[in-house]
């Protein structure tokens, strides 16, 4: 992996995931323009281009900052445009849709160098009774039995890559991860787990739980195809097309969430994963769907 890094010391490293989380709170923290505008910028040791779940992570916010607190957001659908452009800042333009007696509509659009970059539209809800049932979560150990993902790159390549520090989302794969699975085929699997929590304690604001598991949920929805095919990054072109998320139920983004994740189709350089988050009680609070580009290179423009 060329932007690669050596990994913090030990002493140093809570620290690293502390400032990472500063930075994120920052980032998702938007500057407000006027009503219905925001702007938004990005880490400045991150991707080269914008992070999918950051992105999405902020528009949520934006939609999220026009609504009255008691209507919680129950799903969202989002496309992904064009490629952002970390340098620069991200104006975030919120639609008032609808606000019903029970629910509340927002459409946004984040723009760049004058042209969109994502949409996302949001619907909120007035919590009110109903019926209830879920489907149950896979027995799994848990996560103080597993290493982290950071941990095991570094037992595997000798160093920690970039990207598993320029986020302060700590990970727990139960399984095999897309790396290992490149070097032994044999181990490709048709399912993804992982514990994912945020690394540090967090404010009760429940808009700011939900807009970070957004910001979670695309760091490993497209590796689960990856897994499936007993492939690797390398050699593959990989961007989030569109995004999907249903939030059924309250949580805490802070506390170890079961991230279970399948892929039921790839065909065509597209890729779609879907999965379920579980608290440590079983209870299911998210429901995600992604499609992603997920081209071989070499195989076509």
């Amino acid at each position: 992996m060329a932007d690669e890094k050596a990994a913090p010391d030990a002493g140093g490293e809570a620290a690293a995931a502390g400032q990472s989380l500063e930075s994120l709170l920052d980032i998702l923290d938007l500057e407000r323009i006027e009503d219905d505008i925001f702007r938004g910028s990005s880490p400045d040791h991150g991707p080269q281009r914008v992070f999918g779940g950051q992105v999405a992570g902020q528009a949520l916010v934006a939609a999220g900052r026009t609504v009255p607190p008691e209507r919680a957001v129950h799903s969202l659908h989002a496309y992904f445009i064009r490629p952002g452009d970390p340098s620069v800042p991200i104006v975030f333009q919120v639609d008032r849709v609808r606000d019903g007696r029970s629910f509340t509509t927002r459409r946004v659009t984040a723009v760049q160098h004058g042209r969109a970059i994502f949409t996302l539209s949001a619907s909120f809800h007035k919590a009110e009774p109903g019926l209830s049932h879920q489907v149950r979560m896979p027995e799994v150990p848990g996560p103080e039995e597993l290493p982290t993902a950071r941990e095991r790159l570094e037992k595997a390549l000798g160093t920690v890559p970039r990207f598993a520090y320029w986020h302060p989302i700590e990970m727990r794969p139960v399984g095999a991860m897309s790396f290992e699975v490149g070097a032994d085929p044999a181990l490709r699997t048709t399912e993804n787990l992982v514990w994912i929590r945020v690394d540090g304690r967090l404010p009760d604001d429940p808009l700011l739980h939900v807009c970070l598991m957004t910001y979670a949920s695309d760091l490993t929805l497209l590796d689960t195809v990856l897994l499936r095919h007993g492939r690797s990054f390398e050699g593959i072109s990989m961007a989030s097309l569109d995004h999907a998320m249903w939030f059924h139920r309250p949580f805490r983004a802070d506390e170890w969430l079961l991230y279970a994740q399948e892929t039921p189709s790839a065909e065509g350089a597209r890729g779609l994963a879907r999965g379920l988050f579980y608290t440590r009680e079983g209870e299911l609070v998210c429901s995600v769907v992604q499609e992603g580009l997920i081209r071989v290179v070499g195989d076509g423009g």
